[in-house]
């Protein structure tokens, strides 16, 4: 399928599967979360780089190394597959795999998963970002206290936080918030439905700190929420695959 206006397939930065793991995502007729299925929505729509993690991985942070392992080894047979290391913080060797992943090509940077791990970020939130700024990784976060997000980023000015699933005012107000620019957002999730919430996060901090991301929401609903909204063309552009590019060169091309 060719998509409308922008000669440039989108690039997906936030996704999730199942594959068949005990832990994996409850599965509906609904809502359908396998490898398979996401993979053929993203070859129907010419989607050549997507970042995932597990949902196993993400929801459980007892297999977290484990699951890492799996989506490793997969990203480096698949193309279009690029992972995001899974951390728990409570879990050593989670650290020591995402030391090891960060230097691949195939890997965009750490998943954190606070709520579905069971854990509170003012516990943990300095050993996480201590380390991905040492890194200088980009970090994709399910969202949780967003008030102290800019305290966090401002400490360690050196990683990249997504803040994942733009949904309203905190998400606005933590970016504006982080004194050097680097707190970011993505599009997943059913929240960036609401009639105004893409439009409002552009004009107040800009489109370049919003990537395009689906959850494993429809794609052609999450696609569809940009690329037929109010805003201007090279804004779209920027969403939906520039800004990956810039954050992420590895996609450039993608």
């Amino acid at each position: 399928m060719e998509l409308p206006f922008f000669g440039h397939a989108p690039i997906d930065i936030h996704s999730h599967f199942n594959h068949g793991s005990l832990l994996d995502c409850e599965e509906t007729d609904v809502h359908l979360r396998s490898y398979e299925f996401v993979m053929s929505e993203y070859a129907r729509f010419g989607v050549h780089a997507v970042g995932f993690s597990t949902y196993a991985s993400v929801l459980h942070g007892e297999c977290a190394a484990e699951e890492n392992d799996y989506l490793s080894g997969l990203a480096e047979r698949v193309p279009a597959v690029y992972q995001w290391v899974v951390i728990d913080p409570r879990q050593k060797m989670t650290f020591e795999q995402a030391e090891k992943r960060l230097a691949d090509h195939k890997c965009l940077g750490i998943k954190i998963h606070p709520d579905g791990h069971g854990y509170d970020i003012d516990e943990y939130g300095d050993a996480i970002f201590s380390f991905a700024h040492e890194h200088k990784a980009a970090v994709l976060m399910h969202p949780q206290k967003y008030e102290r997000m800019p305290f966090f980023a401002d400490k360690y000015r050196d990683m990249k936080l997504i803040l994942a699933h733009l949904g309203g005012e905190s998400h606005i107000d933590a970016m504006k918030r982080a004194k050097y620019g680097n707190i970011y957002t993505d599009t997943s999730g059913i929240a960036s439905g609401l009639n105004n919430v893409a439009e409002t996060a552009v004009k107040r901090v800009g489109a370049e700190k919003i990537l395009f991301g689906t959850d494993t929401y429809a794609f052609g609903f999450q696609f569809g929420r940009i690329a037929f909204s109010s805003l201007a063309e090279e804004d779209k552009r920027l969403i939906l695959y520039k800004n990956a590019e810039r954050l992420f060169p590895q996609l450039a091309g993608q």
